[in-house]
């Protein structure tokens, strides 16, 4: 029983530290998914003029997720570097500063969630009209 006792101020420290990493997570897709809505709501007229000279679905939804990653690919090493000192060794348990599975892990899932907030604006670039689009300007 003193074990438990002993462990409970970590176990709710772990408890809220991973309900306030998954908001962080969130938080990240909600500003990435803003930030490409709006980018690809102001080039709209771009997207249209290279859909209408010929350019693809694939294009423009490839021109989209380009931009996703390199709001991305910035993040996610400036996060590993970060992780990466010393003062961070001190707040894990069990686990080493340099454990490649978890640095692995965390930055697919980043970079999943990313380009998941990134296909949205994508899909609507995709069905751009190239017609409305030209006339609007």
């Amino acid at each position: 029983m003193e074990q438990l006792e002993g462990v409970a101020p970590w176990r709710i420290f772990t408890q809220m530290f991973g309900f306030l990493s998954v908001v962080a997570i969130v938080l990240a897709a909600g500003g990435i998914y803003g930030v490409v809505s709006y980018t690809v709501s102001r080039r709209t007229h771009e997207i249209g003029v290279r859909i209408a000279v010929g350019a693809g679905a694939s294009d423009a939804l490839g021109l989209v997720l380009k931009q996703g990653v390199k709001l991305d690919v910035p993040g996610i090493l400036i996060g590993l570097a970060g992780a990466v000192t010393r003062g961070i060794g001190r707040l894990l348990y069990g686990v080493s500063p340099t454990d490649l599975p978890t640095f692995l892990s965390v930055s697919i899932l980043l970079a999943a969630v990313s380009l998941a907030a990134c296909y949205l604006p994508a899909r609507r670039a995709m069905s751009v009209n190239p017609v409305r689009s030209l006339r609007n300007e």
